[in-house]
C-alpha cells in the first residue's frame, strides 16, 4: 500500500506541474502576441505616414504628367500641327502655373499670423507651414522641369526672330503700298473738278467774245493803295473759293485786288469761273504765267534744271518700284514741286513792279474775316511775315535742310525756327532791299543734286527768308485741316485764315467731313456748270 500510495502521488504532482507549465506558456504566447500586435500597428501606421509623404511627393508630378499625357493624347487625335500642339501644352502649363499661385496664396492666407512678428508661435503650425512650402516649392520644380522637356529656349528665341524680320518685311511693303496708294488719292484730279473745268472750257471757246479782256487794264490793278492778293493755281474751284471766302468777309470788297495767276491750259475756264459773276465790286486779274516774258530757263533755276534728263527721270518714272523705294520722301517726287505755279511766289517784286505790299495765299485755304489789318502791321524792316510752326524740336530747320552738308551747316541754324507757307505777307520794297530773288538763285543753282534739301518750295524759302522774317500771331493763320482731326473748333472758328495743307484736301473725298463744311460754304453751288458736274455739297 505504501508504495501504490506513493506511486499515486508522484503522478498528481506530475500532472500539476504540467498544468503550470501550460499556463505560463499561454501567458509568454499572450504577451508574444500583444508585442507582435503592437509592432506590427507601429509598422502600419509607420507605412501609413510613408505612403502619405509618397503621395503628398508624387502628387503634383502625377497631375502635371497627367495633363501633359492627356494634352498629348488630345493633340495626337486632334492636332497635326505641331505649333498648336505648342500652343495647347503651353495653356496647360499656364494654366498648372496660375493654380500654384492661387495654391502658394492661400497657404499664405491661412499661415498668416505666423507672418506677424507680435503674434505668439505655434511649433505645429511652423512644421505645416514648413510641409506646405517645401511641397509647393517640389511642384513648382516638376512645372519647370517638365516644361523644359517641351520647350527649347534657343530654338524659340531663333523662330521670334525670323517672325518678326518677316512681319517688318510684310509692314514695310504695306507701309510702302499705303503712302502711295494716298498719294494717288490725293494727287488726282476727281471727276467732278475735271468736268468742271472742260464745261467753263467748252464755254469759253462757244463764246470767245465775252470773255476778252479789256483793250487797256483797270488802273488798280497796279495801285498800291490798294490791297493786293496773289493766287497761284491750276485748280479752278479751289482758286474760286479762296477769293469768295476773302471778298465775303472784306469791310470794303472794291479795294480788294486780286491776282489769279495760271497755266495756259487753265487760263480760258479761270476766266470764265471769274467773269461770270459780281464780286461785289472786287477787283481780279487773271493771267497765265507764261505771258511773264522774264520767266524763261536762262533766268529761273527751275525751268532750266527741268530741262535735265537726271531730274525728269527722277519724276516722271512710272515704274511702282521706282516710286515707293524711298517712302519716307515719296511725296518730293510729285512733279508739282517744279512746277512753276509753285516757284512763281520767288518773282513778286518782278511781277507786280508797282506794288509795295502784298499778300500771299495758297488755293487750300479758307478766308474767314477781314484781312486788311495785316496791311496796317509795321514789319520793322522784314520782307516775310508769317506765322511760325516750331514747337519742341519740331519744324526746325534741321528738320528741311541737310546740316551734314558743310555750306548748309556753316550759314544755318539747326534749331532755327520754321514757318507756314499758305498766308505770306510780303514787303515788296525790303525784298528788292535784300535782293531776296537773287538770294533764291543763288541756292537753287546749288541744290540742282538735291544734296542741301529735299525739293520742294518751303526749305528754299526759309534760306531765302532766314533772318528776314517777321512772326505774326497764330491767330492769323490755322494750318493743318488737311492731316490734323484733333484741331480744337474755338481755334480755328477764331482764325483769319485756315489752311487745308496735307493730302485730306476739302475737294476730295478724302477730306474730313468735320472741317470740309468751312470750304463747301464759300462754293458756287448755284452756278450752272458747278450744277452740271454734280460736285458734292
Amino acid at each position: 500500500m505504501r508504495v501504490g500510495e506513493g506511486h499515486g502521488c508522484g503522478c498528481r504532482d506530475r500532472w500539476r506541474l504540467r498544468q503550470k507549465d501550460s499556463a505560463s506558456n499561454a501567458s509568454r504566447s499572450n504577451l508574444k502576441g500583444r508585442t507582435r500586435s503592437a509592432s506590427n500597428g507601429r509598422k502600419r501606421r509607420c507605412a501609413a505616414l510613408r505612403l502619405r509623404h509618397r503621395q503628398e511627393y508624387l502628387q503634383p508630378r502625377i497631375s502635371i504628367e497627367a495633363s501633359f499625357k492627356a494634352a498629348n493624347v488630345d493633340d495626337t487625335h486632334r492636332l497635326h500641327c505641331p505649333s498648336l500642339r505648342l500652343r495647347k501644352i503651353n495653356s496647360r502649363l499656364n494654366t498648372l502655373r496660375s493654380a500654384l499661385a492661387r495654391n502658394l496664396t492661400l497657404l499664405l492666407a491661412a499661415h498668416r499670423p505666423l507672418l506677424d512678428p507680435a503674434a505668439r508661435i505655434d511649433e505645429d503650425s511652423v512644421r505645416g507651414f514648413e510641409r506646405g512650402v517645401k511641397g509647393r516649392i517640389r511642384s513648382a520644380r516638376f512645372l519647370i522641369a517638365d516644361a523644359k522637356d517641351f520647350f527649347d529656349n534657343q530654338l524659340k528665341i531663333q523662330k521670334l526672330k525670323d517672325t518678326i524680320f518677316a512681319v517688318n518685311e510684310q509692314l514695310s511693303k504695306a507701309k510702302k503700298a499705303g503712302a502711295f496708294s494716298s498719294l494717288i488719292a490725293a494727287k488726282s484730279i476727281p471727276k467732278s473738278l475735271h468736268c468742271l473745268a472742260m464745261r467753263l472750257m467748252e464755254e469759253r471757246i462757244a463764246h470767245p467774245d465775252r470773255y476778252v479782256d479789256p483793250p487797256t487794264p483797270p488802273p488798280e490793278l497796279e495801285d498800291p493803295k490798294l490791297y493786293h492778293y496773289a493766287i497761284f493755281s491750276d485748280n479752278v474751284l479751289a482758286a474760286s473759293v479762296v477769293v469768295n471766302s476773302a471778298v465775303h468777309n472784306a469791310r470794303e470788297p472794291w479795294k480788294h485786288v486780286f491776282h489769279v495767276v495760271t497755266d495756259r491750259m487753265n487760263l480760258g475756264a479761270m476766266q470764265v469761273m471769274f467773269r461770270s459773276k459780281d464780286y461785289s465790286g472786287a477787283h481780279i486779274e487773271i493771267v497765265a504765267y507764261e505771258d511773264y516774258k522774264f520767266l524763261n530757263s536762262s533766268y529761273v533755276p527751275v525751268l532750266r534744271q527741268l530741262e535735265s534728263a537726271n531730274l525728269q527721270r527722277f519724276y516722271f518714272e512710272n515704274k511702282l518700284e521706282n516710286a515707293t523705294k524711298d517712302t519716307t520722301n515719296m511725296k518730293f517726287r510729285n512733279p508739282k514741286y517744279l512746277s512753276m505755279l509753285n516757284h512763281l511766289r520767288f518773282y513778286l517784286p518782278e511781277m507786280y513792279p508797282k506794288l509795295h505790299r502784298i499778300l500771299f495765299l495758297d488755293d487750300d485755304i479758307v478766308v474767314q474775316r477781314d484781312l486788311t489789318a495785316l496791311w496796317k502791321i509795321d514789319m520793322d524792316g522784314k520782307v516775310n511775315g508769317a506765322v511760325e510752326t516750331c514747337f519742341g524740336s519740331f519744324h526746325r530747320y534741321a528738320q528741311y535742310m541737310n546740316f551734314s552738308h558743310p555750306l548748309i551747316k556753316e550759314k544755318f541754324d539747326p534749331k532755327a525756327c520754321g514757318w507756314a507757307y499758305g498766308m505770306n505777307f510780303f514787303d515788296l520794297d525790303a525784298w528788292r532791299k535784300e535782293k531776296c530773288t537773287e538770294q533764291y538763285h543763288y541756292w537753287q543753282n546749288l541744290n540742282e543734286n538735291r544734296t542741301l534739301w529735299k525739293l520742294g518750295t518751303l526749305p528754299p524759302g526759309l534760306i531765302t527768308y532766314y533772318s528776314t522774317t517777321k512772326p505774326l500771331d497764330k491767330s492769323w493763320h490755322v494750318l493743318g485741316l488737311g492731316y490734323n482731326p484733333s484741331i480744337s473748333m474755338e481755334e480755328i472758328n477764331n482764325a483769319a485764315v485756315v489752311h487745308f495743307n496735307g493730302n485730306m484736301k476739302p475737294w476730295l473725298d478724302i477730306a474730313m467731313n468735320q472741317f470740309r463744311p468751312l470750304w463747301t460754304k464759300y462754293v458756287d453751288y448755284d452756278m450752272e456748270f458747278v450744277r452740271q458736274c454734280n460736285l458734292a455739297a
